[in-house]
């Protein structure tokens, strides 16, 4: 009976042990994915806060400052940082246009691996004239030494 369960334990021992890491291990993947995730809303709450200031500089530090940004939005293509702010600057903080209240909602954001992620969700700008343009977004993040950034933007309008 001894010699039974000396076996038995010599058997199932370290069968337990490897089972016990991948738990580990799963939960600390688990733990990093949604580590990814706040980091990630961080970022859009950040740049919410900033077009809100009308701090169009501080609402742009959330994407990649890369000649290989891309943003789509209107059947329009703009490639790099500089033309993704000149397109933010002619349509809302030029003569005649407004930057408004923006509100992000219905945010899900999905970790792809450890240096990348997608979040997708709605925006809502409110207007002094009271009107509401409002739309969905999907946005593709990639992890820099400084930090998450946008590295591609495909926001569309509600028509």
């Amino acid at each position: 009976m001894r010699n039974l369960f000396v076996h038995s334990f010599l058997l199932f021992f370290p069968i337990m042990l490897l089972t016990s890491g991948d738990e580990v291990r799963a939960q600390d993947a688990l733990d990093g994915h949604e580590g990814t995730k706040a980091e990630v809303e961080h970022v859009l709450r950040t740049q919410q806060e900033a077009w809100n200031r009308h701090d169009l500089e501080g609402f742009m530090a959330g994407y990649w400052n890369s000649a290989e940004l891309t943003f789509f939005s209107g059947a329009k293509q703009n490639h790099g940082w500089q033309a993704t702010i000149d397109r933010y600057r002619a349509k809302y903080a030029s003569p005649g246009h407004e930057m408004g209240k923006l509100e992000f909602s219905g945010l899900q954001i999905e970790t792809l691996g450890a240096d990348s992620a997608f979040a997708r969700g709605s925006w809502q700008l409110t207007l002094s004239d009271g009107k509401t343009p409002h739309g969905l977004f999907t946005l593709v993040f990639r992890k820099f030494p400084e930090g998450w950034k946008i590295v591609h933007d495909h926001t569309s309008g509600a028509e």
